[in-house]
């Protein structure tokens, strides 16, 4: 475990300082008082952390000098002991929090996430599953008191969907759902299936940070907006209205395609809503790919094409294949309540992979 100096926990305490000093001054504008917020809330469960090792090294400290003065009681030295040992004890712990708190942090996990789920391998089936995939997000997201809004679906003729695309916001949403990319792959007895066989399906995940206005720039130079009319389910708009919106950039030859809403103007925002966050995810990998070594080693590395997760119905199992975790609740993960669990012990993974590489590199 990588030490953290004595001095390095005093700047942190110390900008700490800083930062509630000049809140409470009243001195800043507008502007200055939000940024100076922010800053202070991303720094304030480092200081927390940074203050509990620095008290936690001081009581060590004092008890070590306590127990090898000559002239102490014997009394007092057994239950001096015996305080050291449970602070020996409490002391990695607390640091190894206070190195996770100091891991450089992702600029978009405070983000909002663009959600894109499609059926792959599988047909029906495998439009069933991404229907069952959508609902276990939602309940998550309901759960954790985010906002989920569709702003894409491509329905299936049996249920389910060929590809939906949601938009999830609240507080830290990327953080979490950003180890959902890749494939999910599901083995069950499909309803249309007389013979009892077991099937494998598969849907894509894909999860993107929205970006912020300063993030991307998309120069209306760089588009060609299509417009036409609507088909499938909707309504008397689909045959008398070009209300859908197909967007394409240029410079990166992405299409995003919007026909669920009757306005045009609202297809349009929401395209290039979807339009913006695809950008940005393409600027985030050109700067990764610096760093694909690394990343490789990452459990959110955020490959679409690996396989990540089975959902097996006949064993009541799910298996995440990045952290070889299997729990036995298939039906809980599904309803959106036990995938806590799964997101929890890939994040600790992922920043145990990040600290031993920060051990090494140091």
């Amino acid at each position: 475990m990588t030490r953290i100096s004595p001095e390095r926990i005093a700047q942190i305490e110390a900008r700490y300082q800083e930062l509630q000093a000049r809140m409470a001054s009243g001195a800043l504008d507008g502007e200055e008082f939000v940024r100076t917020s922010k800053d202070y809330a991303e720094l304030e469960p480092v200081a927390r952390a940074a203050g509990e090792v620095r008290r936690l090294r001081a009581e060590l400290e004092v008890l070590l000098v306590l127990i090898d003065a000559p002239d102490s009681d014997p009394e007092i030295i057994e239950m001096a002991a015996e305080e050291a040992q449970d602070l020996r004890a409490r002391l990695p712990l607390a640091e190894q929090h206070l190195a996770i708190q100091l891991l450089p942090r992702d600029s978009a996990d405070m983000r909002p996430a663009m959600l894109e789920i499609r059926a792959g391998t599988g047909g029906d089936e495998a439009a069933l599953f991404a229907g069952d995939l959508l609902r276990m997000y939602s309940r998550f997201a309901e759960e954790q008191g985010w906002r989920i809004e569709i702003l894409s679906a491509s329905s299936s003729d049996v249920g389910g969907f060929k590809e939906v695309i949601a938009s999830v916001n609240g507080a830290g949403v990327f953080a979490k759902l950003k180890y959902e990319s890749g494939v999910h792959r599901v083995q069950r007895v499909p309803v249309t299936e007389s013979g009892g066989r077991i099937h494998t399906s598969a849907a894509t995940v894909a999860v993107l940070p929205e970006p912020e206005a300063v993030d991307i720039q998309i120069n209306d130079n760089d588009l060609r907006i299509d417009v036409y009319r609507a088909s499938g389910s909707g309504g008397q708009h689909v045959n008398t209205t070009d209300s859908a919106v197909r967007i394409t950039h240029l410079p990166s030859g992405l299409v995003v395609t919007q026909q669920d809403e009757k306005s045009q103007h609202k297809n349009k925002a929401k395209a290039l809503k979807v339009l913006g966050a695809r950008l940005y995810e393409l600027e985030r990998s050109k700067a990764a790919a610096t760093e694909a070594d690394a990343r490789k080693s990452m459990v959110g590395s955020g490959d679409r094409s690996e396989r990540i997760r089975t959902y097996n119905f006949p064993q009541g199992r799910v298996t995440d294949h990045r952290i070889n975790l299997t729990l036995h609740r298939l039906e809980e993960i599904l309803a959106g309540a036990g995938l806590g669990e799964l997101i929890d012990a890939l994040t600790a993974q992922d920043q145990a992979s990040r600290l031993a590489n920060m051990e090494m590199a140091g």
